[in-house]
């Protein structure tokens, strides 16, 4: 993973690019982490070699994984990073395209890069938290 903070004028925007073999969601909490990025959003454009996207499902509160063990395109990546109970949660959708032009989507769960992700990450100069909601079972933002 590299980067560079890009502009530093109201809010802090970062150049963060991850390379081939290493895991998105990992890297994008070990940035934050590292730099104390408690609120941002950021969007993603490059490719996965291996993907497991998630579908909320409402009836059993948990997520559907639906794995693509194949190379295929970040058409979009957008997600956001808050605090949930004093610790880093990343919230991510990606829609990614097959070779054939299809296109599936859904959370990101999980993604290998290959070969290169290019992140712009911006913070947030007020805190975003998130709060457990009883009837759907996530953590949402609260403002």
């Amino acid at each position: 993973m590299k980067y560079q903070l890009i502009n530093n004028d109201q809010q802090k925007t970062f150049a963060v690019i991850l390379e081939s073999g290493e895991e998105v969601m990992e890297k994008i909490m070990e940035f934050a982490q590292e730099q104390k990025i408690s609120a941002s959003q950021f969007t993603a454009i490059g490719a996965f070699s291996n993907t497991i996207v998630g579908f909320f499902d409402f009836s059993i509160k948990d997520y559907k994984k639906i794995p693509f063990k194949e190379q295929m395109e970040v058409l979009t990546l957008n997600g956001d990073i808050t605090l949930f109970k004093g610790e880093y949660k990343i919230h991510a959708h990606v829609v990614l395209g097959k070779k054939d032009g299809s296109a599936h989507g859904g959370h990101l769960l999980k993604a290998t890069v290959h070969p290169t992700l290019e992140i712009i990450l911006n913070e947030s100069p007020a805190y975003l938290r998130r709060e457990m909601d009883k009837e759907s079972g996530l953590a949402l933002i609260k403002i």
